[in-house]
């Protein structure tokens, strides 16, 4: 990794022991101790609604819904039950989007919220749950009712134990942006044909492999989180650029800025996160991101060489003026142009990491190396955040807004 910086290991033990002992800490725990009971639910429920639904209708926000969309996206399974997702703004033509979906299907609803009451989703769930009655009447409506809640509390428990749906528990400790590795993003994976114990395997990998103390040394995980911290103290650079050749990590990027953006943007300071799809951003932001202002650092993801990769063909004329390519796969030109990016724009003063979640058994993206990314960035973004002396886990400046929102709306 480029631009590494000395690491206090020592103090990075400290941090992930605060990490591990914070009561908002227990996510670092599940690749290890996810309950083998709630597992075999998720499976036996995948496994119902992959025979009657066509769709499972994910309906949440933020981290209830981004990590399960990003995982889904960036792998693009091709499981009998699609996803679709609701509850994530409120715009009405998105979710007229997915009710004209569901027209002449049959689908289920997945429901994903600690409280139940937050406005987006719990708006989106009454809405999808009258046309769920209407097509089915209530008592089947029941039996396609899933929710993730909180394991006691709350007005969705309380709806779940009345009208018998089938639930999944938020742990205690596992805040939002911190829960893909919960029943919030394996349940809906599972359903949609993921390998949700490959997911939980890369987990596993890059606990042991990246926060273990006789690995710590050699941890990138840990390298990138006091790199980035100090890029910001020292260097005066406030935006990090998450970088990637990939397309299908689009949602892999929005709940990573979630991430750290919710974790460390605290008291008038933190590092803001933004990101990128190249080659496609070059020609849009390559302009700024060459010349424009020097507060900027780029992080960049490389996950090796995909196999059967598309291969530019042959042709008698050269019109185009690609014989040079001729032969050549889509995938080997794509990372030569990710290493001419990094050196252009390290030559134009952008401090530039690489990061490289390449798996020898399965070359590109899977599910092995995706559960490896999150709970990396996971760890990693904690780690920076105690650095910055703010708590990872709270977000106090998200709930300024809903006070005037529902000031607005009449709500007392």
């Amino acid at each position: 990794m480029k631009h590494k910086i000395n690491v206090d290991y020592g103090l990075a033990l400290e941090i992930i022991d605060q990490i591990k002992n914070d009561p908002m800490g227990a996510w670092f725990e599940l690749p290890d101790s996810f309950p083998k009971v709630e597992l075999e639910k998720i499976k036996v429920a995948a496994d119902k609604i992959n025979r009657d639904s066509d769709f499972l209708v994910c309906i949440g926000i933020g981290g209830s819904y981004l990590g399960a969309r990003a995982v889904y996206e960036a792998l693009n399974p091709e499981g009998k039950t699609k996803l679709l997702f609701a509850g994530n703004s409120l715009s009405s033509s998105e979710l007229e989007k997915v009710i004209k979906e569901l027209d002449g299907k049959d689908f289920s609803l997945n429901v994903i919220s600690k409280s139940g009451t937050t406005l987006e989703p719990a708006v989106a769930f009454r809405i999808l749950k009258a046309k769920l009655i209407e097509k089915y009447g209530v008592k089947e409506a029941r039996k396609r009712i899933y929710v993730t809640t909180d394991p006691e509390t709350g007005a969705l428990r309380e709806e779940a134990k009345r009208e018998n749906y089938t639930s999944f528990t938020i742990p205690q400790g596992v805040g939002g942006r911190y829960s893909v590795l919960s029943s919030v993003g394996l349940f809906p994976l599972c359903v949609a044909g993921v390998d949700i114990e490959e997911l939980m395997e890369g987990a596993r990998r890059c606990k042991l492999e990246q926060t273990t103390p006789d690995q710590i040394k050699s941890s990138t995980l840990i390298d990138y989180a006091f790199t980035r911290f100090r890029l910001y103290k020292e260097k005066g650079c406030d935006v990090e650029v998450l970088a990637s050749f990939e397309p299908s990590l689009l949602y892999f990027n929005e709940w990573w800025k979630q991430l750290f953006g919710e974790s460390e943007g605290k008291n008038q300071q933190g590092i803001f996160p933004a990101s990128v799809i190249y080659s496609t951003d070059l020609h849009s932001l390559g302009q700024y991101l060459q010349d424009g202002r020097r507060n900027i650092f780029e992080t960049f993801l490389h996950f090796g060489e995909a196999k059967n990769s598309v291969v530019v063909p042959a042709l008698e004329e050269n019109l185009d003026g690609l014989k040079y390519l001729e032969g050549k796969a889509l995938t080997k030109i794509s990372n030569k142009a990710l290493r001419a990016t990094i050196t252009a724009h390290e030559a134009g003063g952008i401090p530039v990491m690489e990061l490289d979640f390449e798996d020898a058994e399965k070359p590109g993206l899977s599910e092995r190396v995706l559960g490896y990314l999150m709970f990396f960035f996971e760890t990693a973004c904690a780690l920076s955040s105690i650095l910055h002396g703010v708590n990872p886990f709270d977000q106090p400046g998200v709930e300024e807004y809903k006070k005037e929102m529902f000031r607005l709306l009449g709500r007392r």
